[in-house]
């Protein structure tokens, strides 16, 4: 057992080598998880987008939206790691990350999110508007300090991360009309159902890894199978009519509410696969092809709102 002051030596070892190391730098950009910040803060700047009304556009709050965003979800992601610090040391996919590798000590990249977590608040406040900081902090607290621990806890960590998954187009809508209208909550709502057959897809793919270091997500008795593929089938369908909510409620037009139905289809073609084979490639392709499918009608709605 490691007593508390050993701990302490190591954390100074850490703290000596990474100092001394020309990695330093790379460890707190990597450590921000750059891909993943860049795609929340991508919907954040769809929801801004999606809510503006011609002639109305205010670039300082854009910029203070895409600034504070991705402080404030860097920030989570930093305290995600710090809390699976243990159980990233013993996966293959997350042993290199700054903290189980010795690039970075916890007590370093928990002063690094705080300091993110304050700076973008600060942003969000001062450039958009309080109701933008207020969500985002939120959506943070309820991604680090809940959906986080309860991973290791229970299944329904996936419904608890939807919350803040979900956040982030109302965010950008909030950022842009500093009010929460039946519009956002369609936004919230599509985005939430989107991600239970995406991070279920994930959690099989993943499984053996996370069953090993006790990490929940997989849905209904927690084991690949023909049960976990039609849950995730379900679900993708709850999608179709979510797809074609702003067009009915008059904030899109038609052509995007085809393509963004239709486009459902795709990811239910590998739902379908799943469900048959239940093989890893099957999961793979739900996992990619909603990846490329929510980026894309994002876009599109934007294009073809009314």
């Amino acid at each position: 057992m490691v007593t508390l002051n050993e701990e302490h030596i190591i954390e100074e070892q850490i703290v000596k080598d990474t100092s001394s190391s020309s990695g330093v730098w790379k460890a707190y950009w990597q450590i921000l998880k750059f891909r993943l910040t860049t795609t929340v803060v991508f919907s954040g700047a769809f929801g801004y987008l999606f809510a503006y009304q011609s002639g109305d556009f205010s670039l300082t709050a854009f910029l203070g939206l895409i600034i504070g965003s991705f402080l404030v979800v860097s920030s989570a992601n930093i305290f995600n790691q710090v809390y699976e610090k243990d159980t990233d040391a013993l996966m293959k996919r997350t042993k290199d990350r700054p903290i189980p590798s010795g690039k970075m000590s916890a007590n370093q990249a928990r002063i690094y999110a705080v300091l993110l977590l304050v700076v973008g608040s600060a942003v969000l406040w001062f450039l958009t508007n309080p109701l933008t900081m207020q969500l985002s902090v939120l959506s943070h607290i309820l991604y680090s300090f809940v959906y986080t621990p309860m991973k290791r806890v229970s299944p329904f960590c996936v419904l608890i991360g939807a919350f803040p998954g979900a956040l982030p187009p109302m965010i950008g809508w909030v950022a842009y009309s500093n009010e929460i209208t039946a519009a956002a909550w369609i936004l919230f709502g599509f985005q939430f159902i989107w991600q239970f057959p995406h991070f279920w897809a994930i959690a099989w793919m993943g499984d053996d890894d996370y069953k090993r270091v006790g990490i929940q997500m997989l849905p209904y008795d927690g084991k690949k199978g023909f049960n976990v593929a039609f849950y995730i089938t379900i679900y993708t369908m709850v999608l179709i009519p979510l797809a074609i909510m702003p067009y009915t409620i008059g904030i899109s037009g038609p052509i995007s509410a085809l393509v963004a139905a239709v486009g459902v289809f795709g990811i239910l073609y590998f739902d379908i696969k799943l469900m048959l084979k239940q093989g890893f490639k099957d999961a793979r392709n739900i996992m990619l092809a909603s990846v490329f499918y929510l980026p894309l009608v994002q876009i599109i709605y934007v294009l073809d709102k009314v």
